[in-house]
């Protein structure tokens, strides 16, 4: 049953459960905010930097890495609301620099399925084109050159799409990505701590990104966000968690404001949370399913959409229970966050929202016997090289992406026949097990599905 007495949030209660989960964990620093009863509750805890010592605050502001891409396919879904854009319109003939090496695919690609990342698009383009206000319009102008993942109309993981939605959201308004959203989003709803540009920050507490190897706290990074402002519409908001729950409110109130004023239409919020296309990978983030923008859940029978986010070091977790009036976000410095997020989110949602969770994910009691010659081979997309041999599995960032990260090697342990557990990834992916997903395209290339993305194999 639901628990309607959200009046008696024990906050207390969750501030210590908190404190006692994020030292456990070995995260720096953690930003909670709930949601219920129509009342926003924020917590705070541990340490912006490890080397300053300098406190978090309910007022702090974190990267959300991904979770940017819901908020841009809001704003999109502003324009629809406007009569200026349809779902379904094909991308080319909004915006005419759009393009891929397919010619055929290019023509086809709609609005809609880069909005639900099934339009083929590759995620680790993450490519430089300076600070300017120009900087979207020359990135998907580079895009043209790079290969799709796979066929359109199969899922994979995309944010060069949302890139390109974010041109095409400036073309139609005539302002820059980062101007619209202030003023179709941020401002109407009061997002006084939401911001995407560094120098916007500066003014405010801001958290530290921290990377370091599982079993400790780990230490500051090199660089505070490595991703360049290109791939802001993608993987760039900064927002303190409170903000976060309070834009999840916006889309529980059918799109209206806490002023009552309206931000998106009632049929625009109901179409960013109508299931688009099922995924190979329900592990990966929990997802059963796709909208427009919203990652969806099924938690037996208790509908629920969010999303989550990484940043090379900060860590974001949102989850939304419309049934229950709920939203919960979670923002982090580093350290083991998605551990963190599993403990605590899988309490709060069973006590708020009547939510039971998941189990971790994990290898087979009975592991069914593979066959590796299926399997084995080079697997490559725009950023990355994965190569399977039997039993292993090597990920290794290449392209623009080569110093994000180190090569990882890591075992497959089996589930199915096609759904392996990697271990070995560390806290930047998952401490745990990692999902690994084999799966066939539709043009009958083999693929494997890594973090929700379709890496087709090039060689055996």
């Amino acid at each position: 049953m639901l628990n309607a007495n959200h009046e008696g949030l024990d906050l207390p209660r969750w501030q210590a459960r908190l404190d006692e989960l994020r030292d456990k964990h070995h995260v720096p620093g953690a930003q909670l905010a709930i949601l219920t009863g129509g009342t926003v509750h924020e917590l705070a805890s541990g340490v912006l930097h490890r080397g300053t010592g300098h406190e978090v605050t309910t007022d702090s502001v974190f990267l959300s890495g991904s979770i940017a891409k819901v908020y841009t396919a809001a704003l999109v879904m502003t324009l629809v609301d406007e009569g200026l854009l349809t779902l379904d319109a094909r991308v080319v003939d909004v915006l005419p620099e759009f393009g891929t090496p397919d010619p055929e695919a290019t023509a086809t690609i709609t609005v809609r399925q880069l909005l639900s990342h099934t339009g083929g698009v590759t995620n680790d383009f993450n490519h430089d084109t300076g600070r300017g206000d120009d900087c979207l319009a020359e990135y998907v102008k580079a895009a043209r050159d790079v290969a799709l993942d796979c066929p359109p109309g199969t899922l994979s993981y995309g944010g060069l799409g949302y890139v390109v939605l974010g041109r095409l959201v400036e073309v139609l308004t005539g302002r820059t990505w980062d101007e619209a959203l202030r003023e179709r989003l941020f401002a109407p709803l009061g997002l006084g701590h939401s911001m995407t540009l560094p120098e916007e920050a500066l003014r405010l507490r801001v958290a530290m990104s921290h990377l370091g190897e599982p079993g400790a706290y780990p230490d500051p990074a090199p660089v505070w966000d490595m991703m360049p402002r290109s791939v802001g519409p993608a993987a760039r908001i900064i927002t303190s968690a409170g903000d976060m729950v309070r834009f999840a409110g916006m889309h529980l109130a059918g799109g209206a404001a806490p002023d009552g004023g309206r931000v998106l239409s009632a049929a625009s919020v109901a179409a960013m949370q109508r299931r688009e296309t099922d995924v190979p990978d329900k592990w990966t983030v929990s997802a059963d399913g796709w909208g427009l923008g919203w990652t969806l859940y099924d938690w037996d029978g208790i509908a629920g959409y969010g999303h989550d986010g990484a940043a090379i070091g900060q860590y974001g977790y949102l989850r939304v229970v419309p049934e229950a009036g709920v939203a919960v976000a979670l923002l982090t410095n580093g350290g083991a966050a998605r551990r963190l997020y599993a403990d605590l989110f899988a309490e709060l949602l069973r006590e708020l929202a009547g939510v039971r969770m998941p189990e971790p994910f994990a290898p087979a009691a009975e592991p069914p016997a593979i066959d590796w010659a299926e399997l084995s081979g080079t697997y490559r997309r725009e950023g990355v090289v994965i190569t399977v041999t039997e039993g292993r599995m090597r990920y290794e960032f290449v392209d623009g992406m080569k110093d994000l990260s180190p090569a990882l090697d890591m075992e497959l342990e089996p589930v199915t026949g096609t759904v392996f557990a990697a271990s070995g990834a560390g806290p930047s992916f998952s401490e745990d097990y990692m999902p690994v997903v084999f799966a066939t395209l539709t043009d009958g290339t083999r693929c494997v599905y890594v973090g929700m993305r379709a890496t087709p194999r090039v060689a055996v």
